[in-house]
């Protein structure tokens, strides 16, 4: 059964509330099971990293989002009904695109994502729309 905070965190994710979210997985963090909480850490760190981002902090994305991914490969594909493969895809290319920006080149990144061209990622729940 899913956490109902895990869902608000989702929620605040995916609405590019990445400090909310941040406090909401921490919490949930804090509490977890010791096999999950790295995934809750990954999803986490992924999201102080797209704050970073949003606030042109090329270190602290770079940072963050690294840690962040970092985690995720051991929940593939998916985990408590959540696409992994996806985010964490998304995330490396956001990643990578930071990366080859360079500290000179974040508000190309940041502009891009404003206008579309940069997909920024999002949690996918698996089985949200099921009958």
């Amino acid at each position: 059964m899913e956490n109902a905070m895990f869902g608000e965190a989702i929620a605040q994710f995916n609405n590019g509330d990445y400090y909310t979210c941040h406090d909401t997985l921490e919490a949930i963090w804090n509490d977890a099971w010791q096999s999950d909480r790295a995934f809750y850490q990954g999803i986490l760190q992924i999201a102080v990293g797209l704050y970073h981002l949003s606030n042109a902090n090329w270190h602290g994305a770079t940072i963050l989002l690294g840690e962040g991914t970092s985690r995720l490969p051991a929940y593939l594909p998916d985990y408590q009904s959540i696409d992994v493969e996806t985010l964490l895809e998304d995330s490396l290319e956001i990643l990578r695109t930071v990366q080859i920006s360079g500290k000179e080149g974040i508000a190309n990144v940041l502009k891009s994502i404003e206008q579309g061209d940069i997909k920024i990622p999002k949690i996918i729940h698996l089985y949200s729309n099921s009958q």
